[in-house]
């Protein structure tokens, strides 16, 4: 599926042939479904063609500083979207409501990994966790979890 506004970068399928090596390898050192990783990307930064993840490297919403002098804005500025995809799994690593998923949640569970994410208010928006899950299930993200 392509959908283009603008000067979009990525259709659906590219983003996710581009970064699901980084999203395997981060499950493969931390545990966090790749699947989740992905989805949350895919959802937060429109499949990085968001202004956030377009100008600020940020493919996953997080709030914090910058110094983008393209766009004012309250979310976190990377270096690259590795560093973007890394702090995400830090965060979830640092926060202690998401904390014990590590300890309790098996790689291939991405249904609790998200429910477990989606309670610790990582999103205010209603419906966040049924729209992570749904991406998965749209595009099959869960084959990328395989260890």
């Amino acid at each position: 599926m392509s959908v283009t506004f603008g000067q979009q970068k990525f259709s659906i399928s590219s983003y996710i042939d581009q970064h699901k090596k980084v999203a395997q390898q981060l499950m493969k050192e931390t545990g966090v479904p790749a699947s989740v990783i992905l989805a949350v990307a895919i959802h937060e930064s429109a499949y990085g063609n968001s202004r956030v993840a377009t100008n600020l490297n940020n493919h996953f919403g997080i709030k914090g500083k910058n110094n983008s002098t393209a766009i004012r804005s309250a979310y976190k500025g990377y270096g690259s979207v590795f560093d973007s995809y890394n702090d995400f799994v830090g965060l979830l690593k640092r926060k202690r409501t998401t904390q014990a998923l590590f300890e309790t949640k098996s790689s291939t569970d991405y249904n609790a990994w998200v429910k477990g994410i989606a309670r610790s208010g990582y999103s205010a928006s209603k419906g966040w966790g049924s729209k992570i899950i749904s991406t998965i299930n749209r595009y099959d993200l869960n084959e990328l979890d395989v260890k």
